[in-house]
């Protein structure tokens, strides 16, 4: 067995590689090959997970000895843009073209997380070049859909089939371990718990009144009622995210109103009959979600205006 040697210069030339392969969110087939391959390079044991059309997970496994634990490494493929993006076409690091530049690394996906993913590749290299047997396994998983999106409305398709399908799939389907290291940017800080999410709809209705009949009638408007009803979830986000019982070893919870949604944008002749918003809230405790305490603010939204709530996820 010989000394133990991370490679930078290979280190990034398969980073490197990894950015040019574009694996927008819904595409990350072809990322996924160069996965199969690396893994099949390196002697793994390699499972092909075809997770839908164009999809797919890749899991590679060192084995052990015998006698250990089994350690994962988990990262994802898609990255968060294609790089097509109007505001983003012609910026240099969110496209699929590698660059080095003052000692860094620039690239789309590099950060979240394909640099993670090098990393991996380069650990699972130095152990194998210096002969060293774990005694546990040593599961490599590359994983799609994971960026935190999901389908509402009319955006609808693979791109919009994230936040960890892929891995919900992986676990459901022999990707499993006794321990398991994500490589996400967290400022190079050691995490050890994550919090849970959970999305909520809320909605105000109103009456579909052309503008010239609507004198007096500006109570039945749903944007100016969803206005009612975002002062109440402002009053009560800073109570819910400064409850300790919502945070994890001192990190609080947070609350983001992420979506607003109204009206008829090519016809503002009438009033807006159905209106909402959307919120993600983040909270820890390992995820255990207390419902009385979202029902005590759903009850004390404004009279009359109807509010409903819908996609409720935690990973």
């Amino acid at each position: 067995m010989s000394a133990l040697v991370v490679n930078r210069d290979r280190l990034v030339e398969w980073a490197s590689k990894a950015i040019s392969i574009p694996s927008f969110t819904g595409s990350e087939e072809e990322m996924a090959r160069f996965v199969e391959r690396t893994f099949a390079e390196l002697g793994l044991r390699v499972q092909w997970q075809q997770v839908e059309e164009g999809r797919a997970n890749v899991l590679g496994t060192l084995s052990g000895a015998g006698g250990g634990r089994a350690l994962m490494f988990n990262g994802h493929m898609d990255t968060s843009y294609s790089g097509r993006e109007p505001w983003l076409a012609h910026v240099p690091g969110f496209q699929p073209e590698p660059f080095v530049r003052e000692g860094r690394l620039y690239g789309l996906g590099i950060s979240n997380m394909k640099g993670a993913l090098a990393c991996y590749v380069e650990a699972v290299r130095a152990l194998v070049d210096a002969g060293v047997r774990l005694q546990g396994d040593l599961l490599v998983a590359a994983v799609c859909g994971e960026i935190e999106k999901a389908q509402y409305g009319e955006a609808q398709g693979a791109e919009y089939r994230g936040y960890a399908s892929g891995t919900r799939h992986l676990v459901t389907h022999g990707g499993l371990a006794d321990m398991c290291v994500l490589g996400e940017p967290t400022e190079e800080k050691v995490v050890l718990g994550h919090f849970g999410s959970l999305w909520l709809r809320i909605s105000t209705q109103g009456n579909f009144i052309h503008t010239a009949f609507s004198e007096g009638k500006r109570d039945q408007n749903s944007i100016l009622r969803m206005r009612k009803v975002l002062d109440a979830v402002l009053e009560w986000i800073p109570s819910w995210e400064d409850d300790p019982e919502n945070s994890y070893r001192g990190a609080k919870a947070i609350v983001n109103v992420g979506a607003l949604q109204g009206g008829f944008g090519w016809r503002v002749s009438r009033i807006a009959r159905i209106s909402s918003s959307t919120c993600a809230c983040r909270r820890g405790n390992r995820c255990r979600w207390r419902g009385a305490r979202c029902s005590r603010w759903f009850a004390a939204s404004p009279s009359g205006f109807p509010s409903t709530a819908s996609r409720a996820t935690s990973t």
